[in-house]
């Protein structure tokens, strides 16, 4: 699981320093027509640009703060998980990935490089990179697994 987490971290600044090199800030580059952008937006908030406007306690000190705290949560969670839900692991590492991406840029730089929009007409999801779509493919495999049907308790009772 920590080769996926290491996996992920360096595509995510891989891709990220690719769209630094290539598109200058806040440009754009049409990629499918109607549907798919590569863009390169600067995002001092959170996912979806929440917070962004929030001033620079929030973006320079809490925004950080609360990541890090995020992280050692789920290296926590990740370790107290038994080797017989590897669902739940997968999830862990790919969010603890993506929450390791995007707290080294907001440190490095204060803000973190989205590039990816997709759109339909005039309606657009907000740009995001390789390390939100890991934290959210994370919780949605912690979604799915939380609603599988549980296996029955073993029968610890004395016959």
């Amino acid at each position: 699981m920590a080769a996926l987490s290491v996996a992920v971290v360096l595509l995510d600044r891989w891709t990220k320093d690719a769209v630094i090199d290539a598109l200058p800030v806040h440009s754009a580059r049409n990629v499918i027509p109607g549907f798919f952008d590569l863009v390169h937006t600067r995002n001092t908030g959170i996912a979806f640009s929440l917070f962004a406007d929030s001033g620079p306690f929030v973006s320079e000190v809490l925004l950080p703060l609360v990541s890090a705290l995020a992280i050692v949560f789920v290296v926590v969670y990740f370790w107290r998980q038994s080797e017989d839900a590897p669902a739940v692991r997968w999830a862990l590492a790919l969010i603890l990935a993506g929450a390791v991406g995007n707290l080294y840029d907001r440190m490095s730089f204060g803000y973190v490089t989205d590039f990816l929009l997709f759109y339909v007409g005039d309606w657009s999801w907000p740009a995001f990179n390789v390390a939100d779509s890991a934290i959210t493919i994370g919780a949605g495999l912690l979604l799915l697994d939380s609603l599988r049907k549980p296996s029955p308790a073993p029968d610890t009772s004395a016959a």
